[in-house]
């Protein structure tokens, strides 16, 4: 059932029942996308000192007022400005004589409130949770109400700016989240706390207080239906902490894979009637840590596929809505992931509701970047946190803090206030057996921690700064996380690049150069080439390799790396292309979904129609329970060597003419004039009949020596042939070029790469980056890829037009045109001018496209790799790094190429041999 019919059906329930329910007014909007007009007045920066009028909710930065920073600023520029708002309200007639609470969910970040010019109660400091304050007897239910709230964006509390102001994320000031007015009885229901297991148990603990007599509890299930027997029990007193306890049948649990949700409705009475009613969407699940073993969710050890993600959008800063928290989640769960941290905050309630529903690991966390609140003041924050997040299913364990920002007095009041009693882990830090340290390198981190006796979880990995981190190293370290019993897997760095619109730059998006720039997505959710790799690399649904031969019977071996689920209830097909060929259809059909187990391998069988050998490539595609594409894996059938027949046809065309001069060979073939460097080999000029082609100085032997020599030109047949010698001491790498009657050259290079360890192999040629205007290419596509980032792409014809987008910068244009891309075939390269095609028959080859530019960052660990020239044909490429290590710390992937020549034997010689067609 649809669960938004599954709350309308509770709902309706409710509304049958003779009991009141707490009445909700908004005086703000409800998030970015729902705001209301307040009277605003801002002490400095931008707009200050006049009375004007401001969105709320909103961070007012984003609005025009104040002083933008990031938390790295120095004290002295920080944003330390004031705003003054105002609000006029009425109250509703029905309201006499009950209980009402003003609530703001999030305000940054002393917060003064006054009614009708009387102060609501203490300065609330604490930017990111909800607090209320009883006015019953401050408003006029007769008559206009005035509210007025002072909100210092820099606290006079140190600690409070310690762990929230002083921080890798953007500052911000301004009533953020919404506020709203609440209405209760006076026998009211003030707090609901749950603790409903994987067993069945179920308890709660209300907060009750108008002297009612007695209270109910009954659950629904999600077609609305009653679950269970009411639970009835005495109230004594005019105020109560009571427990309602009761245990179900067979309930349906609560997990990530299988988000069942339920919803208890409590009830108080007096005097026998039913004086207040509330309601609380729930879960059944049991999580515990089990030490020097695992993190068990309904008695199954689960792995975190997780990310760590901030409450941001570029033009509203922390003011989010609904919609951007469910597409935050789908983007997740798109990309296979099961898990997500709160960075470095609790999030909004609509985020939490999502999780719930949608079904996502949470941990919540307890503000403090490398600082921490005071223990009074963490103490009250906490109890705030709980208060708000308890009855979540989604959240299963807390973060007291950051990176060295735990206040210790706070842990054992996580215990005391959590009725579920949920793990609390310190991010970065071993704790409650728990080892959360936070990028380290492939080897510290996972190897070492094999001969280590607690449960691995990096709360931070693989910090993504511009291209670097995220899917580069995640195969090296997600396959040892999965094979090792310690690992509880771990949180990417970070979900989205955090650039925010800046009003006071002409609307720029401002990421504070390389410090907001770690995303998986740009500032609007753009997707990076890691969003593909991690996708893949966490599918659930895991396929071995497998080369397609002529043989090949349609088997294919998968393993099921859900917790919960069993393949079977997921969906396959498959789909035959030809890309050779834009007229021919392709051919697709279902695939019976094999019977295996969590944690199990298998075969998949797919029934292949009998001329399935005439097509190029094979593409498998899984969808999960719910329709949604979990993988679709791509598998060639063809090889690049079936072109190579093609490009050779003479066509009737006469033999090449060779003219020479002192340095030159010059060939002409077809309206094809070509010249050569007679002492390197290497071709210098490229013409057809209408222009001059600028594809030139190449093959340049890119980590290796270019000692072609000894050139000669021959007769064969009637093709034109010029190459070198080799001698095995002072020219062992050979270079020949075959100039067919049609005009199409064939190079072949046979080298030996200059060291034992090589970060690049190919050759360069030169070719203008101006000129160029689109790349179509026939292999791996479209996003670029690294050594240590191989997944996320599939084999197919893309067609890529030229931009110069830097990762993780403005105008965040993806994909990027310049980079590795792997797996090339043949592509045709164009300019206003021209074009020209370019086809491999040697398998495995990467095109290089260019070079991006230079970009580092404090520790000279992110640095890509390019080689020299333009345009390359490579066989070893490198890897890349991310903001925190070093490309070959990230695992074996990002070590450099191995290659090793016997002494340059030449039974060991690399060879690569292309096709060049300039008609």
């Amino acid at each position: 059932m649809n669960k938004l019919y599954f709350i309308f059906l509770i709902v309706l329930n409710c509304f049958r029942l003779p009991a009141q329910q707490t009445e909700k007014l908004y005086l703000s909007g409800t998030g970015s996308d729902d705001t209301k007009k307040w009277e605003f007045f801002c002490t400095d920066g931008m707009n200050a000192n006049k009375w004007t009028t401001i969105a709320v909710p909103s961070c007012w930065e984003l609005q025009g007022f104040g002083k933008y920073n990031y938390g790295f600023a120095k004290d002295s520029v920080r944003g330390k400005e004031k705003g003054l708002y105002k609000y006029s309200f009425a109250v509703p007639a029905g309201w006499k004589n009950k209980r009402i609470n003003i609530v703001f969910e999030g305000s940054m970040t002393d917060t003064e409130v006054k009614i009708n010019g009387r102060s609501t109660g203490d300065i609330h400091q604490g930017a990111f949770y909800a607090f209320k304050y009883d006015v019953t007897n401050l408003v006029k239910p007769d008559g206009p109400n005035l509210l007025e709230v002072t909100v210092s964006k820099h606290s006079s509390n140190p600690s409070v700016n310690e762990a929230e102001r002083k921080a890798d994320f953007w500052i911000f000031g301004g009533i953020f989240r919404p506020v709203y007015l609440e209405a209760l009885p006076v026998a009211n229901i003030s707090q609901v706390a749950i603790n409903a297991k994987a067993t069945g148990s179920f308890t709660a603990s209300i907060t009750t207080g108008g002297n009612a007599d007695k209270a109910t509890m009954q659950v629904y299930n999600e077609d609305g239906d009653m679950f269970g027997k009411q639970a009835v029990i005495s109230i004594a007193g005019a105020k109560s902490n009571l427990l309602i306890t009761s245990q179900f049948t067979a309930p349906k649990l609560w997990s990530s894979e299988f988000p069942n949700l339920y919803r208890a409705v409590f009830t108080i009475y007096k005097n026998g009637k039913a004086v207040h009613t509330v309601s609380k969407m729930f879960g059944f699940r049991t999580v515990e840590v089990k030490q020097r073993d695992g993190i068990y969710v309904n008695g199954l050890k689960v792995k975190m596929k997780g990310v760590n993600r901030h409450s941001f959008w570029p033009t509203s800063g922390r003011t989010t809505s609904k919609k951007i928290s469910i597409d935050d989640i789908l983007l997740m769960k798109d990309m296979n992931m099961n898990a997500v941290r709160m960075s470095h905050y609790p999030p909004d309630d609509h985020f939490l509701d999502a999780c719930d529903s949608l079904g996502l690991f949470v941990m919540d966390e307890l503000a403090g970047w490398h600082g921490y609140y005071d223990t009074p003041t963490g103490k009250k924050l906490l109890k705030e946190m709980i208060d708000h997040d308890v009855n979540h299913p989604c959240i299963i364990m807390w973060s007291n803090g950051n990176e060295g920002g735990h206040n210790l007095e706070l842990d054992s009041f996580f215990i005391e206030y959590d009725i579920q009693r949920r793990p609390v882990v310190h991010p970065w830090q071993l704790f409650g057996g728990i080892e959360t340290q936070h990028y380290r390198e492939y080897n510290y981190g996972i190897g070492n921690y094999e001969n280590g006796k607690e449960i691995i979880m990096p709360t931070e990995f693989l910090h993504g700064q511009f291209d670097g981190g995220h899917g580069a190293g995640l195969e090296d370290y997600w396959e040892k996380m999965w094979s090792n019993p310690l690992s509880a897997g771990g949180f990417l760095w970070d979900l989205a690049d955090q650039g925010v619109v800046r009003k006071d730059l002409h609307d720029s998006i401002d990421t504070d150069k390389f410090r907001g720039a770690d995303g998986i997505v740009g500032p609007y959710h753009e997707k990076e080439g890691s969003y593909f790799a991690i996708k893949e690399i966490w599918s659930p649904v895991y396929f071995d390799r497998k080369e397609i031969t002529p043989g090949f019977d349609g088997k294919l071996i998968m393993e099921n790396r859900f917790h919960f689920t069993n393949i079977n209830q997921c969906s396959f097909s498959y789909r035959l292309k030809r890309l050779t060929t834009t007229n021919h259809p392709d051919k697709t059909g279902p695939i019976a979904a094999p019977n295996i187990k969590p944690g199990e391998k298998s075969v998949l069988a797919i029934t292949l129609p009998a001329n399935w050998k005439t097509y190029d490539v094979l593409y498998v595609t899984v969808k999960d329970k719910s329709g949604k594409e979990i993988i679709t894996k791509s598998f060639p059938i063809v090889r690049p060597g079936y072109s190579e027949t093609v490009l050779k046809g003479d066509e009737g065309k006469a033999t090449p003419v060779l003219t020479e001069t002192d340095s030159l060979f010059r060939v002409s073939a077809h309206n094809i004039t070509l010249s050569f460097h007679k002492r390197t080999g290497l071709l210098t000029e490229v013409k057809n009949k209408d222009h001059l082609i600028p594809f030139n100085n190449g093959p340049v032997l890119q980590e290796g020596e270019n000692n072609f020599r000894a050139f000669t030109a021959r007769q064969d047949g009637k093709n034109m042939v010029i190459s070198s010698s080799f001698e095995k001491k002072e020219h062992f790498n050979t270079l020949e070029w075959t100039i067919f009657p049609t005009g199409i050259v064939r190079m072949k290079v046979s080298y030996f790469p200059s060291g034992y360890f090589t970060s690049l192999v190919g050759v360069n040629f030169s070719y203008p980056e101006k000129n160029i205007r689109s790349v179509t290419y026939m292999g791996d596509g479209p996003y670029r890829v690294w050594k240590n980032r191989m997944k996320g792409t599939q084999f197919g014809v893309w067609t890529k037009t030229y931009n110069n987008t830097e990762t993780g910068e403005a105008p965040w244009l993806y994909p990027e045109f310049k980079g590795y891309h792997s797996n090339f075939y043949n592509g045709t390269f164009k300019s206003d001018q021209h074009s020209f095609k370019v086809s491999s028959t040697t398998e495995n080859v990467f095109l290089r496209l260019f070079t991006p530019a230079w970009k580092t960052d404090q520790w000279h660990n992110y640095e890509p790799l390019f080689p020299s020239g333009d345009i390359s044909f490579m066989q070893g490429i490198s890897s890349i790094g991310t903001k925190t290590q070093r490309n070959e710390t990230t695992g074996p992937m990002g070590m450099k190429n191995i290659f090793y020549d016997y002494e340059k034997d030449p039974a060991r010689v690399l060879e690569l041999v292309l096709y060049f067609d300039f008609r």
